[in-house]
């Protein structure tokens, strides 16, 4: 298994999935980690970082070189599978290497992020062919959605349809559950007394913050809204993300901004208080954020996109915001007054009904619990695994 996120450096969604499909994958077949970063003490995980020569190079030019010295670790192994660009050209050089299939798991796509052009210029042509060169020569790909799927497919045309299956992400419900504890809500400044709108993510232009905080505007005031969001891609979204919150501040009360990562009791418990949670992203292949609140019994909005349906059962779970969006790869709304005010509407509409909010959450918990388990993802990793090298 080679990622670039795993314990104890993981900053998204891609670094979770790694590191519970290894956890179940381990109970019954030999996983060895190849990570990027800091030494780790975990039995059969190694760590590697750039060469020193590359100190001072272009961020992607430090991430192939960091590949170059897991392809040169790995003298045998069945199957060899990456995660994300960064690992994707380890896991095909060490395809090629040694003659062994290489599965990758799409967790986002670099033709569909082009905004990230913006964090790492002339690196983002490279990202987007080192990630091109994977998936038209990977022996399968893992879509977490079939939303995701129909991208690749659209995105990389000359990968076969046959290669590329939908393995969903998963929830560990008995980590992620609902915690009370009334001392750190107030430390934070929350009332559980009053309706809540969460949001928790990284600030990047996928996740679509700039239009929560426009529609945040609309919404009833005795709303609060919890923002636990931090890691901005760039200095121009951080500065958006702060101008949105400072003028929301100056028009109303109960605006929590939370920048530092939290642990994971501390976030389950802003959850399960949480009236709402809110997934506002233009891009989302599936969101695992959204598992993560469902599991702590919270209810669910969010936009319709991307493999967001696919986990948020509207009216049942949560609720589902329309969208029309630009074909260019941003996915921007074409009309972005009516896409804010429609978020609006749906957010209001859930918490000004408390008791059926309740009622979404607790179907969303055992929606996450039945449909969504890692042993149930791990058993159809590893029947893929054995379909390759039958």
């Amino acid at each position: 298994m080679i990622t670039k996120e795993y314990p104890p450096e993981i900053y998204g969604g891609a670094g979770v999935h790694v590191a519970e499909l290894v956890v179940a994958l381990r109970a019954s077949i030999d996983v060895r980690v190849r990570a990027f970063g800091a030494d780790r003490d975990e039995d059969g995980t190694f760590s590697y970082r750039a060469p020193a020569e590359l100190a001072d190079a272009n961020a992607a030019l430090q991430t192939l070189g960091t590949d170059l010295e897991i392809v040169s670790a790995i003298t045998e192994a069945d199957v060899v599978h990456s995660h994300t660009w960064y690992a994707n050209f380890a896991g095909h050089l060490t395809s090629q290497l040694h003659g062994i299939p290489h599965v990758l798991t799409a967790h986002s796509l670099e033709p569909l992020r082009p905004w990230k052009a913006e964090q790492l210029g002339g690196g983002y042509a490279v990202s987007s062919g080192i990630e091109k060169l994977a998936y038209e020569n990977a022996a399968a790909v893992i879509a977490v959605s079939a939303g995701m799927r129909a991208d690749i497919l659209r995105s990389y045309p000359l990968v076969e349809p046959a290669r590329v299956r939908v393995i969903h992400n998963g929830i560990d419900t008995d980590r992620w559950r609902p915690v009370e504890n009334p001392a750190f809500l107030q430390s934070i400044g929350m009332d559980p007394a009053k309706p809540s709108v969460v949001f928790v993510g990284r600030i990047t232009r996928q996740k679509g913050l700039p239009y929560l905080l426009r529609a945040a505007r609309l919404l009833p005031p005795d709303v609060q809204l919890v923002l636990c969001a931090g890691a901005p891609d760039t200095p121009e979204i951080m500065a958006e993300v702060q101008d949105g919150v400072r003028l929301l501040q100056q028009s109303r009360d109960g605006v929590i901004w939370i920048e530092k990562m939290l642990p994971r009791d501390e976030l389950s418990t802003i959850l399960a208080a949480a009236t709402t949670f809110v997934c506002p992203s233009v891009y989302e292949p599936l969101g695992i954020v959204n598992l993560e609140a469902m599991a702590c019994g919270a209810a669910v909005v969010g936009t319709a996109t991307g493999g967001i349906p696919e986990v948020v059962d509207d009216g049942v779970t949560g609720r589902l915001v329309p969208i029309e969006q630009v074909q260019d790869g941003t996915g921007t709304p074409i009309d972005p007054d009516r896409y804010v005010a429609d978020l609006a509407a749906v957010l209001t509409e859930v918490v000004s009904d408390p008791e059926q909010a309740r009622r979404y959450g607790e179907a969303g918990r055992e929606r996450a619990r039945s449909e969504f388990s890692w042993m149930a993802i791990a058993d159809a990793t590893r029947a893929l695994y054995a379909e390759l090298t039958a």
